[in-house]
């Protein structure tokens, strides 16, 4: 029988990401609705969606993600990553489906010496961050089993805007730019993580047993600074750009940042066998694909 998956935040990085890897012929349907269809700003367009629709999982790409702007929009933050997440979570729980939830790095302090493990303490420095972590609980709370919730960092795609397009974009303009070196983390490339969504969603052990509600990590191997993800993209890329190193208080936003938030990916890939690759590698290749649709 065919399973039915609707996959929110379709027009996100991360969901045309998951849209592009899809078949038609797996077995699975994926649903993208788009914003008119399901609003998360709106409780009414959340309800109206869900009405008497049959689903066997709601894989949820859809957020706030506008981590200096949350800062002025904290309600609207709220509403999107937490109280539009509680929603989706009583829904999927009322019908016995399931839940993949995307987080944030941006739970932690960023004050660790070394990768975070799912159990290390939270401590969000800003609005994006507090919204996520009220999302992420109150999944685990309303359900106690068949939800995961996969916490990722620095994201970014072919797709949207994100930093690599904005490196890209600033040094066709100019021939110096000044990137942080003190925040510290990793890259993670909207295709790797769309992989092991799918792959966690059409496994065995995710569709035929209950299991308890976990929290996982995923990004990409390794470890570097933005100024060094910054001098990688313009090598890989050909472009000539001077990065000059700057430090986090040289360049005040209104939300504060984790200066380090590296994840320990160990709980995922040994649960449900991933396979990660290199930031640098994963980087290569969406430079291609940038490349290939220019």
């Amino acid at each position: 029988m065919t399973k039915t998956i609707i996959v929110t935040g379709g027009s996100g990085q991360l969901g045309q990401s998951i849209r592009g890897l899809v078949g038609s012929d797996s077995g699975y349907l994926y649903l993208f609705p788009n914003r008119e269809e399901l609003n998360l700003n709106d409780c009414a367009s959340i309800d109206a969606f869900f009405a008497g629709k049959e689903f066997d999982l709601i894989i949820n790409c859809a957020a706030y993600t506008a981590v200096d702007q949350a800062e002025a929009e904290p309600e609207l933050a709220d509403q999107i990553n937490h109280m539009a997440v509680n929603k989706l979570a009583k829904m999927v729980a009322s019908r016995q489906a399931r839940l993949i939830h995307i987080s944030t790095d941006y739970v932690f302090a960023g004050e660790n010496f070394k990768p975070y493990i799912e159990s290390d303490k939270v401590a969000p420095q800003g609005e994006y961050g507090f919204s996520k972590l009220r999302g992420e609980q109150a999944i685990e709370s309303l359900m106690p089993n068949n939800a995961l919730i996969i916490r990722t960092s620095w994201v970014y795609s072919a797709f949207g805007n994100n930093f690599v397009k904005t490196m890209l974009k600033l040094a066709s303009q100019r021939d110096e730019l000044n990137v942080i070196y003190d925040q510290v983390g990793t890259p993670t490339y909207a295709a790797d993580l769309a992989q092991a969504i799918i792959q966690i969603a059409q496994s065995d052990g995710f569709n035929n047993n209950t299991f308890k509600t976990e929290l996982y990590h995923y990004s990409n191997e390794g470890v570097c600074s933005w100024y060094d993800f910054a001098i990688s993209i313009f090598e890989l890329s050909g472009v000539s750009c001077q990065v000059l190193p700057i430090e986090t208080k040289d360049y005040p936003t209104p939300a504060k940042r984790p200066h380090y938030s590296v994840l320990n990916k160990a709980k995922i890939k040994q649960a449900y066998d991933i396979q990660i690759p290199y930031w640098k590698e994963a980087l290569q290749r969406c430079l291609k694909v940038l490349e290939d649709n220019h």
